[in-house]
């Protein structure tokens, strides 16, 4: 039987450093944290393919924040493996309902190319996932993110956990203690996301 989480109870354990997950869509919810928490930079460090430097230049995509975040939770969870529940879905939108959590897009004209979910506390950015339906669409989500976050003084951008792609754009690891440093330091400034 699923248990229901409270948006308060969900905000309180992703200020402890953790994060929520189902193993496979059936099971329930579970917390987890991890020994390295791998973010994107948000300094100089961060870094992008140059072919993607051509796509930016042609403005091909618009952004947007949460014009269908439902449509973003559906497509971070439509793929072969997904760790994202219908009972986390249902949760997601709890979220946004609240303020908590966003979606940051890119757009073709009315069409949705890409998308990243994530949840803000302070000036913190904890992104849960992401996915495109045309090529590109999710790069270029990442870049204008990056942008989005450094011109509203974000502190942080919590990728969770490391994976090929995000490594691409400067993706690096630090110690739990660390980020719970940085977490905490970014939690004393009001959200400041839209």
């Amino acid at each position: 039987m699923a248990y229901d989480l409270e948006v308060e109870e969900v905000l309180n354990g992703y200020a402890q450093g953790y994060f929520l997950m189902a193993e496979t869509p059936e099971d329930p919810l579970a917390w987890y944290t991890t020994h390295q928490r791998t973010v994107i930079p948000l300094d100089e460090r961060f870094r992008f393919p140059k072919s993607l430097r051509r796509v930016l230049n042609q403005n091909r995509f618009q952004t947007a924040i949460n014009r269908d975040f439902e449509a973003v939770v559906n497509g971070c969870a439509d793929r072969d493996s997904t760790w994202i529940s219908d009972e986390l879905k249902r949760l997601y939108l709890r979220l946004n309902r609240a303020g908590w959590a966003y979606s940051f897009e890119t757009w073709q004209g009315d069409e949705l190319a890409g998308g990243i979910l994530g949840l803000v506390l302070g000036r913190v950015f904890i992104g849960e996932s992401m996915f495109f339906r045309i090529p590109d669409g999710s790069k270029v989500a990442m870049v204008r993110l990056v942008e989005y976050l450094r011109e509203r003084g974000f502190m942080l951008f919590d990728a969770q956990m490391p994976n090929p792609h995000l490594s691409r754009f400067g993706a690096y690891d630090m110690t739990q203690d660390e980020y719970l440093e940085l977490l905490q330091q970014g939690m004393q400034y009001p959200r400041c996301f839209i």
